[in-house]
């Protein structure tokens, strides 16, 4: 196991309590309630299946996403997220196009060991992701090494930042947690080359 600040070839960052708790509650009720989630269908292993968690894309309108063999349109930005892309800039993290949230109903959903390498994503792309709700293990991996592994807890109002070489030489993956009971919201925000 890696400490997380020990990932050669990584840039990643962890701030811990990055969006006020209070700002964070009233975030996650408006996505609750305001975005159209929906099961996105996904291709593994030669099948198409349900993804295991409620997803939509946000994002301009040319900020389209292939995926898993499935090409996503971008919903519109509601002002909630289009406040939060420009919290992000403004702090310099990075330049925004578009935003994944996922929604994981309980510790039974899940994300697999994966690397946001799409190349509409560009070669060393920033993902800034933001969590919501009960907090979940995150966890990277070697590509080269899949025993070298680091753990986060990502916690309510975490921001967590993947930057330079990191979608190269690393997979990650939120696994299930059988004793989770809360949701959480992920928003991962990206930029997008237009096609």
């Amino acid at each position: 196991m890696l400490f997380p600040d020990d990932l050669p070839d990584a840039d990643v960052q962890h701030l811990r309590g990055w969006l006020a708790p209070a700002h964070a509650d009233a975030l996650m009720a408006v996505l609750q309630a305001d975005v159209p989630w929906e099961v996105h269908r996904i291709r593994m292993f030669g099948n198409w299946v349900d993804s295991p968690r409620l997803s939509c894309w946000i994002g301009d309108p040319l900020a389209r996403y292939r995926y898993s063999g499935a090409e996503f349109v971008p919903h519109p930005w509601p002002p909630a997220l289009q406040a939060m892309r420009g919290r992000l800039q403004a702090e310099g993290i990075g330049r925004f196009n578009s935003v994944l949230l996922n929604r994981y109903r309980g510790g039974g959903d899940y994300m697999g060991w994966h690397s946001d390498d799409e190349p509409e994503l560009g070669p060393t792309p920033v993902i800034a992701s933001l969590s919501l709700g009960a907090a979940r293990r995150f966890l990277l991996r070697r590509r080269d090494d899949p025993a070298r592994k680091a753990e986060y807890l990502l916690g309510h109002g975490d921001l967590l930042v993947m930057a330079g070489q990191t979608q190269r030489f690393y997979q990650h993956a939120l696994p299930k947690m059988a004793r989770v009971q809360g949701e959480r919201i992920n928003l991962t925000f990206r930029w997008i080359t237009p096609r």
